[in-house]
């Protein structure tokens, strides 16, 4: 009798880690056989996919570890590993601050977990590998298990197309957690969605730490030694299975009018462009080191804008970044006020080692920081309340992605422009499209009727 072993991840972070994390399920059942585990009580290997982003989630981790340690007390066998960013901060000095950690790996090494496993297990030792090989990762990861039998992951699925960051911003550490951009292979990046496709998956999310930052190298004579991302959703806009095409997380600095004419001639591609500024004071865009000025975002968005009038804008913002002052933050304000953004992901600015913004002063009480936050959110969160109340009597083309989460006898899906609606519907129907008409706007998501 063949025993199966389990496999417990928790991610932390953002949807980078949440493929990354799928692709580890893949590659270790692939070489092992294990399957997902919600449990890690009756896990074989618990896996903790880290972001360092923030500083709260790295201290989380290390919490977190704290709370499972009574598990390696209990069965020695089991295997505890940390991944992502936090390890390839903090290499060996995790398993010094934990020693009951088995395995140290960064983002570009995932795919060597089952030869670190195996020589885990043979030594007895705890293995560390957060070297930087580029893409290798993906010449050894099995293919993506999206509808095969108790492993359905529905019909919308992520697909990495290009790992690092060359943009070096003051206060960011993804440079040096993850490397220096480097872009799939065109051929390979169809491959892959042309695969999904034929598992039935209909929506594509392409990602990237910069995924408009994308220049994958091509094998065709017709055209040049690159593709940027608007050939790329070009190319994607043909493969008739596939129903629309989103991406994230795009940067200012790389988002071309080739890009922004993409909105007017790629039917498939959503209604919804999530683009970071940051700040609205182009003194303390200067100081993050973003490289554009207020002007230049908002020229971008009035472009699409002019293409798409409807188009969801939404952003990242940080506040309290060293040196902000009243001012500073008013003209962030400001800019919130003119472009009407649809959601954000708001944040008080957190010093991470080594990077350039931790050196800086700060001298901006806390307190204030906080009060600052509260505005930003609930400014935007007014916003997307009446983008929500607009969209009230509008039909809607939506991806049903399973049961309602607070009402099992419903189902729940996706705008196009990424609003969560709950309708009345077969469950039969869930990963596919269909329309559905808004009849209210609730605080986070929208309700429906099937046309």
């Amino acid at each position: 009798m063949t025993i199966v072993k389990k496999l417990y991840i928790k991610t932390f972070g953002c949807q980078m880690n949440e493929y990354d994390s799928k692709k580890m399920i893949d590659v270790l059942h692939a070489a092992q056989g294990m399957e997902q585990t919600n449990n890690p009580d009756e896990a074989d290997v618990i896996l903790f996919n880290t972001c360092s982003v923030r500083e709260r989630a790295q201290e989380r981790v290390f919490h977190d570890l704290g709370r499972i340690r009574h598990l390696k007390d209990k069965n020695p066998n089991v295997l505890i590993g940390v991944g992502g960013c936090v390890a390839s901060q903090e290499g060996a000095a995790i398993v010094e601050r934990a020693p009951f950690v088995d395995l140290v790996f960064g983002p570009q090494t995932l795919h060597r977990l089952p030869q670190l496993i195996e020589t885990c297990r043979a030594t007895k030792q705890p293995q560390i590998d957060i070297s930087f090989p580029e893409i290798e990762k993906f010449d050894y990861l099995p293919q993506s298990l999206v509808n095969q039998k108790d492993r359905s992951r529905g019909a919308s699925a992520s697909v990495s197309i290009m790992e690092g960051c060359s943009k070096y911003c003051s206060f960011c550490v993804v440079p040096y957690t993850r490397g220096e951009e480097v872009s799939r292979p065109f051929s390979h990046v169809l491959a892959e969605i042309a695969g999904l496709a034929n598992q039935g998956v209909k929506e594509v999310i392409l990602l990237g730490q910069n995924v408009n930052a994308y220049r994958g190298a091509m094998t065709s004579k017709e055209y040049s030694e690159t593709a940027d991302l608007a050939l790329l959703l070009e190319y994607i806009n043909k493969i008739s299975e596939i129903e629309r095409i989103r991406y994230t997380t795009s940067h200012p600095r790389e988002f071309t009018v080739r890009l922004i004419e993409s909105y007017s001639r790629l039917s498939k591609l959503a209604n919804h462009v999530h683009l970071p500024v940051q700040s609205g004071s182009d003194r303390i865009l200067a100081a993050m080191k973003r490289g554009y000025t207020t002007l230049e975002y908002k020229s971008i968005v009035h472009k699409l804008r002019a293409i798409r009038p409807n188009i969801s804008i939404t952003s990242d913002f940080i506040i309290g970044f060293p040196g902000e002052t009243e001012i500073d933050f008013l003209d962030t304000i400001r800019l919130i006020e003119e472009i009407n953004f649809d959601e954000s992901y708001s944040f008080i600015y957190s010093p991470r080692p080594g990077t350039p913004a931790a050196e800086l002063p700060d001298n901006t009480p806390y307190k204030i920081k906080q009060e600052r936050l509260q505005y930003v959110q609930e400014k935007i969160q007014q916003q997307a309340n009446t983008f929500s109340q607009g969209m009230v009597g509008t039909v809607q083309r939506v991806l049903i992605e399973g049961a309602s989460k607070k009402d099992n006898s419903e189902v729940c899906g996706r705008t196009d422009n990424n609003r969560t609606v709950n309708f009345a519907a077969n469950l039969d129907a869930t990963d596919h499209f269909i329309e559905v008409k808004i009849i209210a706007a609730l605080a986070h998501s929208l309700r429906g009727e099937v046309v």
